[in-house]
């Protein structure tokens, strides 16, 4: 689409995001092209997002860094993938659709499991790709052709196909463990899924009465609990084995109260002897801790409750039947009754909770499918440790040797019907089959039996987190070797946050190696959170989350308060949030678009430290697209519309101006590409910035105005400064472009044709645009160190006439002295000094300066501006002289830091 031929006033990011994105979109820009044979491929795997999300500023944030790397990559000459999908996400798309179920008087059991599963494909068919299309709103260039989603047949296939080689090769189990358990949802869930937070409750101190104590011997002994009904499942009571207390009563044996059951005293070094009494109930199939002191003393595992969180019939008669807070209540009553309670003392706990459905999980003995990950660690930390997959920043590999080290098996069961049903079949001796296929194992019971036999699927799926890890190979086509895998496995950089290293990060290495043996990955870039300006998480729960396509398409503060305050967990702080919007967004929130959103990113994203969203950095980089975009205008109206290109052979001479700027141009390229290169996109952010702003717009475009509208000024030096304009925009414009692909494609439309590009052709875009190589026969130090002496002159007279109160209009005289090579450098240049600095003369001082003079020092030069006839001096003197009195007034009232004198009372500044 080539633009039309006028370049609008203002600049308006809702007229030209979508529009171009639907372009590249539809002429395939994101699919990889050839590349060059030398440079090779370049691929990265987006972390597939829930099929049922919503974009937030995580998603923002990593999304902007994948997506510079990309269009930097594609830029350079890379045959570049982004490759891009969804997660099933098996808890949450399962609740959204119960959710509808419920409303409709249902559940998923009067579906019954095919229908339901039925119901979850329809949901996902017409409502779950929100995500993606908030990711295209982001200017995301993912190659959307090769879009996958994690149950997709040939991945489903995939995950199949792991799960039957390790299960051959016993690296895949069946087994009672303790596990995470949401009893809301009826399963068991990951670490990932376990909110913890700090609750208030009690401390309730119990006593178990000693069998036979002796003289001397306490008659019981007390523990404490924050969960007294688990006391029905206690197998033993631990002490420290070094305390002298209790050392004598170690093998013991005391009595479990209101059960008649008695358990033993045993020692074991988890206890912590300044805790409470020292004394500690050991439940091993009801707290983690426990479970491994269980194991450790061969203590039997009772389970004293349903999956519902109802206590089962390993609980006394009393209390069987009762919900686990019910339950507690009787017992806690009984026990007071009994006089088993010492005392209950306030205390605030953890508390685990579903980030689903919000409920208290019970750690929980259950039976379910393991994966023996120690043997799959080896390999993967030594991938690590020989430098084939490097972390940055660095430090976090110490966070990943630390877990992989000490692994533990891995739960990759979940008790629910939407996901990956595990290939695994029972015969009618309970004889276990694990297969590919439904019909291949009817045929291998047939053959184990003798004859046909039926058969019964394990009911359980797989871990949402079993088929992500097989994510980066899963979706170029393995188990086949297709070109894909030919052509972009390993991909060269995982962009991911630290709170999944362990989860999905980890264990890809792991299969990766193991089913392809090649790393995934060559690079882990690691990075932080998204914050809000006081450092502060974001939380619905404190009101200062924030969305991306309201920063990017606005939004009026009364739909700002409805969406912060909708679906709270806690409605009684429906009002405070309210109150803190209303203060802080009293307009709502401007649209900003979605260039100045991903530049804000990468201007705060310093290597893996959590980001301070500011709302005052997204308003300055919506101006810096204004600033660009009228620097654009003024290139446009001094070329195109005077019918001015560059070509080949016309005759051109370049100013000191011209030199210097291409000079520079020349570092920024350089720099920028190293700091994409090393992921600094911060440097790479604020590099541009301030050449854009700060070299190009502030000082190049005002230096070069004389030569521009100068009448006696040569053609061949006006071409000279309109080949410069053209050409540094043109090429500032590419190296901004991963950053700001919107505003760029638009102007380098525009641009490129007036710069006589033979390799231009009509439809390009510039992100197929080669990425801008450093040109030797521009770099200039000499240009560099003569134009930041005139600017230096420049900026030091702005300075004496801000400093002074002088009018910005008002003619000065300027008398230097000092070095004899500086002065002529400034003097060969007046035609730019004279006008930028608005000064009508400049001097070479005789003898001592003038009564009366304003100073400046540039490098080895020094500069006076006389006052006399510009400033009335009586004047300035009083205004300084009751600045000096106001100060004196304030700072005199404390005491001096260095000899401590000062007024007796002292202020608070």
């Amino acid at each position: 689409m080539m633009p039309d031929s006028t370049l609008p006033k203002n600049y308006d990011p809702s007229s030209v995001e979508q529009s171009w994105y639907r372009i590249w979109e539809e002429r395939g820009f994101f699919a990889p092209a050839a590349g060059s044979k030398e440079l090779g491929s370049y691929c990265i795997m987006i972390p597939p997002p829930n099929v049922t999300g919503s974009l937030h500023m995580g998603h923002a944030f990593q999304d902007t860094i994948m997506d510079a790397l990309i269009r930097f990559h594609r830029m350079k000459g890379f045959k570049t993938l982004w490759q891009t999908g969804t997660d099933h996400a098996g808890i949450a798309t399962q609740m959204v659709v119960e959710r509808q179920l419920e409303a409709e008087g249902l559940t998923r059991k009067d579906l019954g499991r095919e229908r339901f599963i039925q119901r979850v494909w329809d949901w996902k068919k017409s409502s779950g790709g929100t995500i993606v299309q908030q990711l295209r709103r982001m200017g995301a260039s993912c190659d959307w052709t090769r879009e996958r989603f994690t149950m997709d047949p040939d991945l489903s296939k995939a995950v199949r196909e792991v799960f039957v080689r390790l299960y051959n090769e016993d690296l895949i189990y069946r087994g009672k463990r303790l596990v995470n358990w949401d009893p809301v949802l009826q399963t068991a869930v990951s670490d990932l899924e376990v909110q913890s937070e700090e609750e208030s409750g009690f401390l309730w101190h119990i006593r178990y009465p000693l069998i036979d104590a002796l003289d001397g011997e306490p008659s019981f002994l007390v523990v404490a609990t924050t969960r007294p009904e688990t006391l029905l499942g206690d197998t033993a009571v631990a002490v420290h084995p070094e305390d002298d207390r209790y050392r004598s009563l170690v093998g013991r044996q005391v009595i479990l109260p209101l059960t008649g059951r008695t358990i033993p005293i045993i020692a074991d070094t988890y206890v912590d002897p300044d805790f409470g009494s020292g004394c500690v109930k050991i439940t091993p199939a009801h707290d983690f801790n426990d479970y491994e002191v269980g194991k450790r003393h061969h203590l039997p595992m009772i389970n004293i409750f349903t999956g519902e969180a109802i206590l089962n019939e390993n609980a006394p008669q009393a209390y069987r039947g009762l919900d686990r807070y019910a339950g507690r209540k009787r017992l806690v009553a009984d026990l007071e009754a009994a006089q088993f309670i010492e005392k209950i003392v306030p205390h605030k706990l953890m508390v685990p909770r579903g980030d689903r459905s919000k409920s208290v999980l019970e750690p929980y003995l259950t039976d379910q499918w393991f994966v023996r990950v120690a043997p799959l660690a080896q390999e993967a930390i030594a991938a690590v440790e020989e430098g084939r997959i490097r972390f940055v920043p660095q430090n976090w590999d110490k966070t990943y040797f630390e877990w992989m080290r000490h692994i533990e098996d891995w739960c990759i069961s979940r008790q629910i019907w939407w996901g990956h049903r595990i290939p695994a079949w029972y015969g009618p001796d309970g004889y276990l089959f694990v297969c590919n296929c439904e019909e291949e194992v009817y045929e291998l019971a047939a053959e184990h039996y003798g004859r046909p036999v039926s058969l019964t699927q394990d009911p359980d799926v797989l871990d949402t987190w079993f088929s992500s890890a097989l994510w980066p190979f899963s979706t170029l086509g393995w188990p086949k070797q297709s070109s894909e895998m030919a052509d972009f496995y390993p991909t060269q950089v995982l962009v991911t946050g630290f709170d999944i290293i362990f989860f999905w990060v980890a264990r890809m290495i792991m299969f990766g190696l193991k089913f392809t043996n090649k790393v995934p990955f060559h690079t882990v870039y690691i990075h932080g959170l998204v914050r809000d300006s006081e450092g502060q998480k974001m939380s619905k729960s404190k009101g200062n989350v924030l969305d991306p396509l309201d920063l990017i398409d606005g939004i009026d503060l009364e739909a700002l308060v409805k969406k912060r305050t909708r679906d709270l967990m806690q409605p009684h702080l429906a009002q405070a949030i309210e109150n803190a919007t209303r203060r802080e967004f009293p307009d709502g929130i401007a649209a900003f678009g979605t260039d100045a959103l991903r530049f804000t990113f990468a201007s705060l994203a310093t290597q893996g430290r959590d980001i301070k969203f500011d709302m005052g950095r997204i308003e300055g980089y919506r101006h810096f697209c204004n600033k660009l975009w009228n620097a654009a205008r003024f290139v446009w109206m001094n070329t195109q519309e005077l019918g001015y290109t560059v070509t080949d052979g016309q005759e051109c001479t370049f100013s000191l101006a011209d030199r210097w700027i291409r000079s520079r141009l020349q570092s920024v390229k350089k720099e920028s590409a190293q700091a994409l290169q090393e992921y600094r996109f911060n440097d790479a952010a604020n590099g541009l910035y301030g050449f854009l702003w700060g070299n190009y717009c502030d000082w190049y475009l005002e230096v070069i105005k004389p030569v521009l509208y100068g009448p006696t000024v040569a053609m061949a030096e006006k071409n000279g400064a309109r080949s410069t304009l053209l050409v540094v925009l043109e090429e500032s414009l590419r190296l901004l472009h991963p950053l700001m692909p919107y505003i760029t494609e638009e102007l380098w439309q525009r641009m490129v044709p007036l710069t006589g590009r033979s390799t231009y052709h009509e439809g390009d875009s510039i992100m197929m645009a080669p990425w801008p190589e450093v040109e030797e026969v521009w770099q200039d130090e000499a240009a560099e160190v003569e134009m930041g002496q005139v600017m230096a002159f420049v900026t030091a007279v702005r300075t004496i006439r801000s400093q002074m109160n002088l009018p910005p209009g008002q003619p000065l005289e300027v008398l230097i002295s000092g070095s004899v090579a500086t002065r002529q450098r400034l003097e060969r240049h007046t035609g730019w000094i004279f006008p930028l600095a608005k000064i009508n003369s400049m001097t070479v001082l005789i003898g001592s300066p003038p009564p009366g003079c304003a100073t400046g020092v540039i490098e080895d030069l020094r500069l006076f501006i006389p006052l006399a006839n510009v400033l009335d001096l009586e004047a300035e003197e009083a205004r300084l002289q009751k600045s000096i009195d106001r100060l004196a007034e304030f700072f005199g009232a404390r005491p001096c830091r260095c000899c401590g004198q000062g007024r007796e009372q002292t202020r608070r500044v």
